[in-house]
């Protein structure tokens, strides 16, 4: 035993034993907490854009006590390099609990897990679970692909993130019974490019043996050119980077982190027609390296895990909101809501020609006629966005997976609508009721607080606790939820007055566009 294992800790202090050492953290409300828990060895210096390394063994009981730094970034203040934790909120550290892993969203290049919205102890302590967020590599040192950047250990040379992402998970399963985790109950969940990325890992042989269920939310699936680069691109983006600072590729490990990232930055602002390569058009996530992203979404083959997937009713109000600081001007007339679809349609091409964008207007607006939906500007525009990035290749999905697929799938629409002036229910509302953070200052304004709003949050995470246990999807306030099947009334609603029900999937009739429009990869 260390000096630091005889020294007695402060009241309210546990201590967990972890692979790389003893960790404290702190015990209140009823639940313990982790904070800022290394999973991997910092990725500075020689180890950026390398493989992450197991941490380094302590001695001594190292602190649990304090959030580590967010992934380096320009949204998160106090961002760096050396991110890599993980913190566990849970019940007790005896026992043997379902685990839920949340990759947070954020486009691959903003966010970070110990955000506030992303405090589990409400989860953890309605639902029993072990609740383990985590930061992983982001923008230019998590996302990218270069030969000349291969890790001599692994032979590995993109998509740094997402190793991080599988190192987290090969760490969350060795050291879940030390949290009061069961290490073979692991259930990945996460939004938007977290969803993506829950997908990604149960199809990477070295995590998806670990994993039992999966709870992908709004992903923002990954297709060439909106989302994610071209390897030819890639390749073109670190080299333009390199020569700017007058280093090799290999060279750009010994740049500065706030120099590289600006320059990151700055090669992707102003609107996707003007720069010097044509792919990772609205984000930059994982490129297709062979190894960590054998293929597209599209392309790769659904999961063999039971899945819950969720998608909100209006995806594209996050982008769209008047409200929102970072929305573009709303179009109030004809011409201006033609130039806003046509934005938003050369996120997903190169090329938006006046046929492109009369079909896609056409489309929606007999879409919106036969559904007695609005068809204002706005709502034309909001709907194309968030159908466009997230909920076509999400219900399409779901439905080959329903066709094809031998593991039980659960679709859901959570559709409790915000507040004004906010409106729908935007892409990331989910979050904030999964994790019942809905009255936080910060959220409360548009989401609520009320009676009504916590029995939905409570009956989201009993789903989520109960899909985590026994792979079927309960709660006390929802009715008996069928498998999907695109033919028949088995999706659930979650939101406003009735709480949940089982209905047909809304509003497919405007998806019929994307089929045969040639913009968004069709499974």
């Amino acid at each position: 035993m260390s000096v630091s294992d005889r020294r007695p800790h402060p009241p309210g202090t546990v201590v967990a034993h972890t692979t790389a050492g003893a960790v404290a953290g702190e015990r209140t409300g009823g639940i313990t907490v982790f904070r800022g828990v290394p999973y991997a060895q910092p990725p500075v210096g020689p180890l950026r854009f390398a493989s992450p390394r197991p941490p380094l063994p302590w001695s001594g009981v190292r602190d649990a006590t304090a959030f580590g730094p967010a992934s380096f970034q320009s949204i998160v203040p106090g961002s760096g390099e050396d991110s890599l934790h993980a913190n566990v909120w849970t019940p007790h550290t005896t026992g043997s609990r379902p685990v839920l892993v949340y990759v947070h969203g954020g486009g691959w290049e903003r966010g970070a897990g110990h955000l506030p919205t992303y405090d589990g102890a409400r989860l953890a302590a309605r639902t029993d679970m072990v609740v383990v967020t985590f930061n992983y590599r982001l923008g230019a040192f998590g996302f990218g692909l270069h030969e000349d950047l291969t890790d001599p250990l692994t032979g590995s040379c993109a998509n740094w993130g997402l190793q991080d992402q599988a190192a987290l998970v090969r760490w969350v399963h060795d050291n879940a019974a030390a949290f009061g985790g069961d290490p073979a109950a692991l259930t990945l969940c996460g939004t938007s490019a977290g969803g993506a990325s829950v997908r990604q890992l149960a199809l990477l042989p070295e995590t998806g043996a670990l994993v039992r269920h999966l709870v992908p939310i709004s992903a923002c699936h990954i297709w060439a050119p909106a989302n994610s680069l071209t390897p030819e691109d890639s390749r073109t983006v670190y080299e333009a980077l390199a020569k700017d600072f007058g280093t090799t590729v290999a060279g750009l490990r010994d740049v500065p982190a706030g120099a590289l990232k600006d320059a990151w930055e700055r090669f992707f602002s102003g609107p996707p027609t003007g720069r010097r390569v044509e792919s990772g058009r609205e984000y930059r996530g994982p490129v297709v390296d062979g190894r960590w992203l054998p293929a597209h979404d599209v392309d790769m083959p659904s999961p063999a895990h039971p899945s819950l997937v969720v998608h909100t009713r209006t995806e594209g109000s996050f982008y769209t909101c008047p409200e929102r600081p970072t929305a573009p001007t709303a179009p109030a007339t004809e011409a201006e809501l033609r130039e806003a679809v046509r934005d938003v349609l050369l996120k997903g091409t190169a090329k938006a020609d006046d046929a492109l964008v009369d079909a896609c207007l056409r489309a929606y607006r007999e879409a919106a006629a036969a559904e007695d939906l609005p068809a204002d500007p706005l709502s034309l525009w909001t709907e194309i966005w968030g159908d466009l990035l997230f909920r076509f290749q999400i219900l399409r999905l779901a439905g080959r997976h329903a066709r094809t697929g031998r593991s039980p799938q659960y679709v859901m629409e959570f559709a409790h609508p915000v507040r004004p002036p906010y409106f729908g229910t935007p892409h990331e509302a989910t979050s904030k009721f999964v994790f019942g953070t809905h009255g936080l200052p910060e959220n409360v304004a548009e989401f609520g607080d009320g009676p009504l709003e916590k029995r939905i949050s409570d009956t989201f995470m009993d789903l989520v606790a109960s899909f985590a246990r026994t792979g079927a999807p309960r709660s006390a306030y929802a009715p008996q939820w069928p498998a999907f099947s695109p033919e028949r009334p088995s999706t659930l609603i979650v939101g406003g007055d009735r709480v949940a029900q089982v209905a047909a999937a809304p509003k497919l009739r405007q998806l019929r566009f994307w089929d045969d429009a040639g913009v968004v990869p069709c499974p």
